[in-house]
């Protein structure tokens, strides 16, 4: 790399190996693996913090057939797993992506796991989404990131995006779900004490020095991790910066120019641009444009998944991919207004919504799907009752008190002693009768009540014949296990009852510029264009946007992240004994 110009400067430029946009898990893989094989690389992140939706999100990778499966003695995952997908995807998609995706994904982990900070265990108890569909596992494919000392970024923790303060205790303490499982019985169980004693020491040290929690654990043990990762091997990482154009010498992508901190930018990149900016749902524009409707009008995503890096691919003659069923990935989310004027939007994944006592009710006040399918389902589950004119956008959560107190409800926490100020607030609706509270939703009484009757019914038998809830290995994974027979079916009795709205919010997007097996960018006649790559959520998902399980974003994110560095490195991956798409000269394209 060579660098001319001071800090005083207006203008600067600069020439690197290769320039990566957006501070992601896609792109910190892709900028590591250039590294790693001998480039240098730098990373250029639009927003003042690094992480984006990865640094937010639980952190969990999808990856089947992984080295921690083959030592837990499953060694037919791939074949299992390609009957999953095959079923899964059908003729949404080509099957090209995804086979690639279970080629490099489990050689990645591997590679990461060896040469960054990266450390993993496998959840062995977190199912596939789609029980339903042939070659779905119980668990193992998923897996959780392991806690990270924050105090080893130095500066660079001040830099990390935080997570949701709604998902952290005290507004700042990060902890795991079954960490949090745990944390809730500390009162009557010595193992949950002693964690509660032991975090709560370490979070009160932190706060000494900083202003929230150093141990660092879902998405930002992840981020954590490979941004250390990139400290320790030199690749600088500069935030909010302004990337206005890809430049072009000769039909290739040569290099970016922009504007960081007040200057102008012109850098060169030799090797190309690996575009990894997370999609566009934060761009209220596109989201109109590629979403259903009506329109979700929030997002949990970072502010900076606004899809300017596709924009600059199109501009480039890049390939938008073809749109999708709904080209989204899907969070149910309640919008809470803080105290400082800005919204939580929180989404509502596996801590409510599938425990025992809670429906989900459209417009009509009947109950429209299995309230404990996954958050990508429940959400087009809300669209498809809508569309057939059900009036499920936004949708109801209605539960007790006795709910509230166990469980929780979206921001509110188990045990909170008073609801009065969500209640004020308009988040939660409160009544003395499910009657009262269907009036004050603008549901009809009536069939509010009915449903009511019928569902608790069907708790009582520990069976619900209308939408199955509790019949599939998912459901029951994040079900109640001290409930039974059914533990996703409680009655809702005890008053006062209350309803709570959820929206569909995207996490993500799944449609978006299309690539080949090497994460290049295509252009309309499916060919690479040299010295642009993309991966992450702004290229085309390659589940043909479904949602196989938990961590399949990060997963194929940090697949095709790897893939493009291997390829700008002149190191294209292959699997053993096969040649790879640039050996044949025949690349994996979806088509137009």
């Amino acid at each position: 790399m060579s660098a001319s110009g001071t800090d005083e400067d207006s203008y600067r430029e600069d020439r690197f190996d290769l320039i990566v946009l957006g501070s992601g898990a896609a792109g910190l893989t892709a900028a590591l693996t250039a590294r790693f094989y001998g480039l240098s690389p730098v990373v250029l992140e639009s927003q003042p913090v690094i992480g984006g939706t990865s640094a937010r999100s639980s952190g969990t990778v999808w990856v089947p057939d992984s080295s921690f499966l083959r030592r837990e003695g499953v060694t037919d995952d791939r074949e299992k797993v390609e009957r999953y997908l095959a079923g899964l995807v059908g003729n949404k998609g080509p099957d090209g992506p995804w086979r690639r995706f279970l080629d490099a994904a489990p050689a990645m982990l591997d590679e990461m796991i060896a040469k960054a900070r990266l450390t993993f265990k496998p959840f062995m108890a977190a199912p596939d989404y789609r029980q339903d569909v042939p070659g779905a596992a119980p668990g193992g494919r998923p897996l959780e990131p392991q806690a990270f000392d924050g105090h080893l970024l130095g500066e660079d923790f001040e830099r990390l995006a935080r997570p949701l303060p709604e998902l952290m205790v005290f507004g700042g303490m990060m902890v795991t779900r079954s960490e949090a499982a745990k944390l809730l019985k500390a009162d009557r169980d010595l193992g949950g004490m002693s964690l509660g004693v032991r975090l709560m020491l370490r979070y009160l040290r932190d706060r000494l020095k900083h202003a929230r929690g150093t141990r660092l654990v879902l998405g930002n043990a992840l981020v954590g991790a490979l941004l250390k990762t990139c400290r320790d091997n030199a690749i600088p990482v500069w935030t909010s910066v302004q990337v206005d154009r890809l430049t072009l010498d000769a039909n290739r992508v040569a290099g970016v120019d922009g504007k960081h901190n007040g200057r102008t930018l012109a850098l060169v990149a030799e090797k190309g641009v690996v575009l990894a900016g997370g999609g566009f749902p934060a761009s209220a524009r596109m989201r109109e444009e590629h979403l259903p409707s009506p329109t979700p009008p929030d997002t949990p995503a970072a502010p900076g998944c606004v899809g300017s890096t596709i924009e600059l691919a199109r501009t480039a003659g890049a390939a938008l991919g073809p749109s999708g069923l709904d080209n989204g990935l899907w969070f149910p989310s309640s919008i809470f207004r803080r105290g400082d004027g800005t919204d939580a939007v929180y989404p509502h994944i596996i801590l409510d919504r599938p425990k025992p006592g809670l429906i989900a009710v459209n417009g009509a006040g009947k109950r429209f799907t299995n309230e404990a399918i996954s958050y990508h389902e429940f959400v087009r589950a809300m669209y498809a009752e809508t569309e057939k004119g059900g009036d499920a956008v936004p949708a109801w959560l209605i539960v007790d008190r006795s709910f509230i107190a166990k469980y929780g409800l979206g921001v509110i926490r188990p045990r909170t002693p008073s609801l009065r100020k969500y209640v004020r607030s308009g988040y939660l609706l409160e009544a003395e009768t499910v009657r009262l509270l269907a009036i004050l939703a603008g549901l009809p009484p009536d069939d509010l009540e009915a449903t009511v009757v019928r569902f608790n019914a069907f708790a009582a038998d520990g069976t619900d014949p209308d939408f199955h809830k509790g019949e599939t290995i998912y459901d029951r994974a994040n079900g109640d296990p001290e409930v039974g027979p059914n533990p996703c079916l409680g009655p809702i009795t005890h008053g006062p009852f209350y309803a709570l709205k959820v929206w569909p919010t995207p996490l993500g997007t799944s449609r978006g510029l299309l690539t080949d097996g090497h994460s290049r960018v295509l252009n309309e006649n499916g060919e690479p264009i040299a010295g642009l790559y993309g991966c992450g959520n702004d290229v085309q998902s390659a589940f043909a946007g479904e949602y196989p399980g938990a961590g399949a974003q990060l997963g194929q994110a940090m697949t095709f992240g790897w893939l493009a560095g291997r390829h700008a490195a002149n190191h294209p991956f292959s699997p053993a004994g096969i040649k790879s798409p640039e050996e044949t000269e025949q690349p994996l394209r979806h088509p137009a």
